[in-house]
């Protein structure tokens, strides 16, 4: 049976191993810009299921939508691409008006490059700011967690073209 002092000593040992580990938590604020398309030859957002004899649109329930829009550091679609927001989505509430969201934000760009920040979370589409989870992220932003939030910055609908601003929040080592 172990002695009082020796686990008093183990118990102490562990726990100044986690302040030093939590002494060199980063925190990372971003603020994103998706060039999104929803039609055409440069689509970059399209559903790929839904049910059937339904029209697929994003508020009908179960219709699933890929992504892979290109991310930049500005709303213009000029502006510097930093990578892309890669993922699924899929209207989940039976009314349409929440989707659940599946997105890993790829970095392109010097600083991150090669790194990841991976969100998930039910994205209550109506609202004009959206939160959902940071739940993971690699490279740069390995252990990451916080949060992030989308807003529509810019809707064309004759054009299908829409900007969404994504303000990311992280926590990593």
């Amino acid at each position: 049976m172990a002695s009082p002092l020796l686990l008093l000593l183990v118990f102490s040992m562990s726990a100044s191993a986690l302040l030093v580990q939590a002494s060199y938590v980063k925190e990372t604020r971003m603020v994103l810009y998706f060039q999104d398309i929803s039609t055409g030859p440069n689509a970059t957002s399209i559903p790929i299921a839904g049910i059937a004899g339904k029209l697929w649109t994003f508020t009908q329930f179960g219709t699933v939508y890929v992504t892979d829009d290109t991310m930049t550091e500005g709303p213009s679609p000029k502006s510097a691409v930093v990578g892309r927001a890669q993922g699924v989505s899929v209207a989940a509430a039976l009314d349409g008006s929440n989707a659940l969201v599946l997105v890993s934000l790829v970095f392109t760009n010097k600083e991150y490059n090669g790194s990841t920040i991976e969100i998930q979370g039910n994205s209550k589409q109506f609202e004009s700011v959206r939160e959902v989870a940071v739940v993971s992220g690699t490279g740069k932003f390995r252990f990451a967690r916080g949060y992030a939030t989308f807003e529509s910055y810019f809707v064309d609908l004759p054009s299908a073209y829409s900007i969404l601003r994504c303000n990311v929040t992280v926590q990593h080592y």
